[in-house]
């Protein structure tokens, strides 16, 4: 998938390094963590939260929330401008003490900005592949990525908004039609490339000298759907959306297509030819710079 962590930190250090014990007797300089029934408490409910939790059981074990609050402490004195926390949906009850905790600290929480990811279920057409961690019965992501490819993976995790759940579907993401999105939005590129050297080969050039005889609404919708690019890129970075970026690409493909079947370009008039190339070539340069944007190959030929 081409995903490079530069720099891994070691849970285990929080507490080699002294940052758990750190961490305690400053909750106890605060006055915000307790004893109680053998284990310690942190007083959540006075910071805003339902109920206090415990960080430390009676067995002397420490729940998730201790190394997480160290953990996020550590990066605060490591001076980093932004934090951005990616869950599964399976802690949306614990960040929230996380984040309580760090204020109750003194640390400018505005700067974590927290993602919570969806559960993913495999489907092959309409049956749901069953999976389960007990039994080891489950797909690995190298084991979807040898199925399917790295383009197909990335695209299909980055389709859905965080916030709904993915139905994985084996049988479409190995479809080779419009129906599979990553093969629509490639074969617009591909298709496009193809016009681009046919064009060459009549001796037709791109120029943006007389765009003004692209009048036609599938040639204006594609220009207004240019136009906005800039912006769905910057808001899909403000808010950590790349799905936007996912189903802009996909709608600009479709306008492409319809201009495809209604619009000539070999066979028009030379400045109107030379106009209508200019657009595809435009359309090629914003669907190679998004795919590029979610890490998925844009392809010449197919």
């Amino acid at each position: 998938l081409q995903i490079k962590m530069k720099i891994f930190f070691n849970e285990n250090s929080l507490y080699e390094d002294g940052k758990i014990t750190e961490l305690l007797e400053k909750f106890k300089e605060l006055g915000i963590s307790y004893e109680n029934d053998g284990a310690t408490w942190l007083r959540l409910s006075e910071m805003g939260n339902e109920q206090d939790k415990v960080i430390i059981k009676s067995t002397g074990e420490p729940t998730y929330r201790l190394p997480d609050i160290a953990y996020h402490k550590t990066k605060f004195e490591r001076g980093y401008d932004l934090i951005v926390d990616i869950f599964g949906s399976d802690h949306n009850a614990t960040y929230p003490d996380v984040i309580a905790a760090l204020k109750a600290l003194g640390y400018p929480t505005e700067k974590i900005k927290v993602v919570i990811y969806q559960f993913v279920t495999i489907m092959e057409g309409n049956e749901k592949v069953k999976m389960s961690t007990r039994k080891a019965n489950f797909i690995t992501l190298d084991e979807l990525i040898n199925e399917v490819g790295p383009d197909v993976v990335r695209y299909f995790f980055i389709m859905q908004n965080t916030t709904t759940h993915l139905n994985f579907d084996l049988e479409l993401a190995k479809k080779h039609s419009d129906e599979n999105p990553v093969f629509y939005l490639q074969y617009a590129h591909a298709r496009i490339s193809s016009i681009l050297r046919m064009t060459e080969e009549q001796k037709l050039k791109c120029s943006t000298e007389n765009l003004n005889l692209l009048i036609t609404e599938a040639e204006q919708n594609i220009v207004k759907k240019l136009h906005l690019f800039k912006e769905e890129i910057l808001y899909s970075t403000l808010q950590f959306e790349p799905h936007r970026i996912a189903v802009y690409l996909l709608e600009l493909a479709g306008l492409f297509h319809k201009f495809y079947n209604e619009c000539r370009i070999i066979g028009s008039e030379q400045k109107l030819a030379e106009a209508r190339i200019a657009l595809v070539t435009a359309i090629q340069i914003v669907i190679r710079n998004g795919l590029r944007i979610l890490g998925v190959t844009a392809p010449e030929k197919m």
